[in-house]
This record gives C-alpha cells, sequence and structure tokens, in this order.
C-alpha cells in the first residue's frame, strides 16, 4: 500500500496535517503502538519505541493533545499565572518552577495579569479552557468569579509568593507583613528615627501593601510614624527611583531612611545619593526589597529581603508535578519560607 503523501505533490501549500497513520506507515508499526509510544501508554519494547519517535521526528509530526487527552479531559500543561515579566522577581521565579518541570511531561505556559483583577480573570479563564494538569498562580487575592473558577477546576492549584491569608488549595510563598514588620525593627534598631516609604504599584500589589502593613506596625510599636510616602502606580526601574527619591528629599530633607518597595527602586535612589554626595547610610538610609542578583554590582550592597524566589517556583513545581502523577494525593499543601534579612552596606549595623 502507498502511503499518502502529507501534501498534496502539485502543490506544497495545500498541506494536510500529519496524522498517525503516517507515522505508522514511517515507522513500519500499527497506529494504536503510534498511539501508544507517543502517549507514552502501554508496553512497548525499546527498539519499537525508537522506531516510532524517530519516525515521528523526521516527519514532524507533533501529537494533537487536545484530541488525545479527551478521555482524561486534561493535557500535560501546566498554567502559570503572574503580575508581569518586567518585574525581575518573575523570571526566576519561572526559573525555579522550570527546573522542576523540566524532569516531568509538564509544561509551564504563562499568563501575564498586568496586576489588574480583570486581565486575571481573563487570563485564567482562557487558560482553563485548555484543561491543563495544574494552576500556579501569583497572590492570594482574587475576584469572586476568579476563586470560583479555580474551586471548581478539579485540579492542583497552588497560590505562590504570599502565605497572609487563606488559598484556595496549596500555597507556597513567604509572609510578607512579617517581612515588613522584621525590616521596620531593623531600622528602628539601627537608630533611624525619620523615616519615609516609596512603593510601586500601589494598592494593586497586594504583597508590597502587606509589607507596608508589617513596616508601619512595627515602627509605630516603637513610637514612630512614617513621615514621608510616596505610592504611584507606575513600573518599577532605575530612572523612576531616581526621580521619586530626589522628590521626597527635596521635600523632607531631614529624612534619616527610606524603605522602598523594591530593589530596583532602591537601587535607583542609592545611585542618587551617590551623585549628590549624601552619606549612605550614614546620613541617610536605604533598603529595598527581593534580594535581586542583578543588583549585586552596585557600588554599595543594599538592604534587603531575600523574596526566596527561585525556592517559591521550585516548591509549587513540586506540589504540582507531584499531584499530577499521583490525582489521589491530599490537596492543600502549605510552604511557608522564612526570607532572610540583608542588611549589605546601606543600613548602619
Amino acid at each position: 500500500m502507498t502511503a499518502t503523501p502529507p501534501f498534496s505533490s502539485d502543490s506544497p501549500d495545500q498541506r494536510r496535517p500529519l496524522t498517525l497513520r503516517d507515522v505508522s506507515e514511517a515507522s513500519g508499526v500499527s497506529e494504536m503502538t503510534v498511539s501508544r509510544v507517543l502517549r507514552n501508554r502501554g508496553d512497548v519494547s525499546d527498539r519499537t519505541r525508537a522506531k516510532v519517535l524517530e519516525a515521528a521526528k523526521r516527519l514532524g509530526y507533533v501529537p494533537n493533545k487536545i484530541a488525545g487527552a479527551l478521555a482524561s479531559q486534561r493535557v500535560n500543561l501546566v498554567a502559570v499565572i503572574i503580575p508581569s515579566m518586567s518585574n525581575l522577581v518573575f523570571p526566576e521565579v519561572m526559573t525555579g518552577i522550570t527546573s522542576v518541570l523540566d524532569d516531568t511531561p509538564l509544561q509551564p505556559v504563562v499568563g501575564i495579569t498586568n496586576y489588574k483583577p480583570d486581565k486575571e480573570e481573563e487570563v485564567l479563564y482562557e487558560m482553563l479552557s485548555w484543561r491543563p494538569s495544574g494552576v500556579i498562580i501569583a497572590g492570594l487575592e482574587h475576584t469572586e468569579p476568579a476563586k470560583a473558577m479555580l474551586r471548581n477546576a478539579g485540579i492542583p492549584i497552588v497560590e505562590i509568593m504570599d502565605t497572609d491569608g487563606e488559598p484556595i488549595d496549596a500555597m507556597v510563598g513567604i509572609s510578607h507583613r512579617r517581612a515588613g514588620k522584621v525590616m521596620g525593627e531593623a531600622i528602628l534598631e539601627a537608630g533611624y528615627r525619620r523615616i519615609g516609604f516609596m512603593g510601586t504599584k500601589m494598592p494593586l500589589d497586594h504583597r508590597a501593601r502587606k509589607r507596608f502593613e508589617g513596616f508601619t506596625q512595627a515602627l509605630a510599636k516603637g513610637g514612630i510614624e512614617v513621615e514621608d510616602q510616596e505610592f504611584y502606580s507606575g513600573g518599577s526601574g532605575l530612572a523612576k527611583g531616581r526621580e521619586l527619591t530626589a522628590e521626597m528629599l527635596k521635600r523632607s530633607p531631614d529624612l534619616d531612611f527610606i524603605y522602598y518597595s523594591n530593589d530596583l527602586i532602591a537601587a535607583g535612589g542609592l545611585l542618587w545619593c551617590q551623585e549628590a554626595g549624601i552619606d549612605v547610610p550614614g546620613k541617610l538610609g536605604l533598603a529595598g526589597f527581593n534580594g535581586l542578583n542583578l543588583l549585586k554590582g552596585l557600588p554599595k550592597q543594599l538592604a534587603t529581603t531575600d523574596a526566596c524566589r527561585l525556592e517559591i517556583g521550585r516548591a509549587a513545581a513540586e506540589i504540582i508535578a507531584k499531584r499530577s502523577n499521583d490525582p489521589n494525593l491530599p490537596g492543600g499543601d502549605r510552604v511557608m519560607l522564612d526570607p532572610p534579612l540583608q542588611p549589605g552596606d546601606t543600613l548602619r549595623s
């Protein structure tokens, strides 16, 4: 029997999709055996498996995962829903996720919400329509429709980055309130008393808001209030940190410490202070949040809190992989990491 070519010989542009039959004829085994190999199901000899995989690779055959998943209603995709990829935090989280999933059949697919709850709803809806094997989603705060979708998805859900609240299923992260509290206590212990705070994406970034809450509670316990604060909705960047630090110190020149919601704007503030000849940390102390490795080349190491990004990504992916491999495992995992404070060179010792 002559194999049907995967496209018309008289018009190479009029292609038809490759099928199991094409792979079957190219490898010399039955379509059922090809299906078993490509779905990694059933007992197939190593020699036959190699023949099928070589033929599929040579033909450029890509299995239709949706059609192949009709029986199980699941595909080997993990929906990863995060606010941003321009924020350096989330690429490191993704590195942690992929380092685990690389050793499994699961593949992460990323959706970006831009910190917008309605956008998160849309992304979640589209992701779930593909029937993924699990969801990893940033944060514990979601709209009611999003919560309903997550509760009824029937798959492992891991909310990451935050542990200050009740998860729908599993959660992996740190307590941002505690991180802010620990930093506030360290600043007071170092003798600083006239303190400013600068935050981005406020109030949409719930984790930054929680750090601010923990921070102000620690200061209040020491009898101190935040003297100046700047909340803005734009993104993070060195230029923005420089600009806003200059403005804050112009209107509040007696500040002796500024706590930033992340390391990038803190680094911009440090560069501006050095150009302005301000003694850091003697006259003015500075601290950020995240512990970004990228900023280790600065003239001074920022005081910061390591947000455990890689660890969070790995732990979340391990939960998904474990429960995908054994659907009978119970859910509700709680992984609460303890982020270390790094005093660096910008907090008096």
